[in-house]
């Protein structure tokens, strides 16, 4: 009962984000980053964790929500990866994205739901290092840093539906390659293709007792990269969350719980490079992307004034991969809803 109590003091809202990594943008799907993660490049547009929490949840009111999501990755790899018309290995990246997103829920109802749409811009900081193999054959070590504007995300529609502590929405993501991009370039700002992603959510967070149980899925298509004529497969991606939240003083609720995600791309990679025997005399063939992972998550949510304010902090290490440089991902979420 307290924990009901205290959640009137302050609503539990949810501010979105693309990208992304690059949303990167959350019900935004965080605008994402090429940071040497399979399938092009070793890994598309959708990062884990993204989308994942009672955070990445539509408002369920009408209401403009902005928001500032940080996401911070580091990770390597010994295999071989198809990157910007190269075939690249012994791989380190690291990979830095701060988005400013926004979102409006609209007074107006579709199919019974509340229509919203959002945008996040990224901006980008990458650092990639490997061995290449040159045309005349020769191996070298090649080091790459980009730092600037990353693909932007758009959600044109987004409808969610609320009953009682439950919320559910359907939204469809665009990811536009505004990015900049260069053949044989290992650290692009950019995919140099277009992502089109269709996205399923529940979130439920007891107003009684404070449990929180969270899912997010979607799939992700995208469009051929002309400069380097190769198609990245379709992926399936599923981020969930099981948290408990306790109301801390007067000031507001305080969550802890863990997030889990998995990745997988369901459909091959096709072009020139997939051919290629690479330098570890192996061929690249479909390709195909998986990672799994999980790690903790806090939060905490209050109120000012009349803003709601929520910020959420998660490390996310991965623990199985496959055809993906295996990292950590750490994820910093503040957002304020008026």
């Amino acid at each position: 009962m307290r924990f009901a109590r205290s959640v009137s003091r302050a609503p539990i809202v949810s501010i979105l984000s693309p990208v992304w990594i690059s949303i990167a943008v959350s019900a935004l799907a965080f605008a994402r980053v090429e940071c040497a993660r399979a399938e092009e490049g070793a890994g598309g547009h959708y990062m884990p964790g993204a989308a994942a929490s009672f955070v990445d949840a539509l408002p369920g009111r009408p209401t403009l929500a902005v928001a500032n999501y940080f996401m911070y990755y580091n990770g390597s790899a010994s295999g071989q990866f198809p990157f910007a018309g190269l075939i690249a290995f012994d791989l380190h990246s690291r990979a830095y994205a701060d988005s400013a997103l926004a979102l409006y829920e609209t007074p107006l109802k579709l199919l019974g739901g509340d229509y919203t749409v959002g945008l996040a811009i990224p901006f980008v900081r990458l650092e990639v290092e490997g061995k290449i193999t040159t045309p005349s054959g020769n191996t070298i070590q090649k080091s790459d840093t980009a730092t600037g504007l990353g693909d932007m995300t758009l959600y044109p529609i987004m409808l969610g539906w609320k009953k009682g502590d439950l919320k559910t929405d359907v939204r469809f993501g665009i990811y536009a390659p505004t990015g900049s991009y260069e053949k044989g370039r290992l650290a692009n700002l950019g995919k140099n293709y277009w992502t089109f992603e269709p996205v399923v959510s529940a979130s439920w967070l007891s107003s009684k007792i404070g449990l929180e149980v969270s899912a997010y899925a979607g799939l992700d298509f995208s469009t051929r990269n002309d400069a380097t004529d190769y198609q990245s497969g379709d992926v399936f991606h599923l981020d969930a969350t099981v948290a408990q939240h306790l109301p801390l003083a007067r000031v507001g609720v305080f969550g802890v719980g863990a997030n889990g995600f998995y990745y997988q791309q369901i459909s091959d990679d096709s072009g020139p490079l997939t051919q290629v025997r690479g330098p570890l005399a192996q061929t690249l063939g479909g390709f195909r992307g998986r990672t799994v992972g999980v790690g903790p998550d806090v939060s905490f949510i209050t109120k000012i004034g009349k803003t709601d304010l929520v910020a959420e902090v998660k490390w996310l290490p991965e623990l199985s991969v496959e055809n993906r440089v295996k990292g950590d991902l750490v994820w910093f979420k503040l957002g304020l809803a008026f």
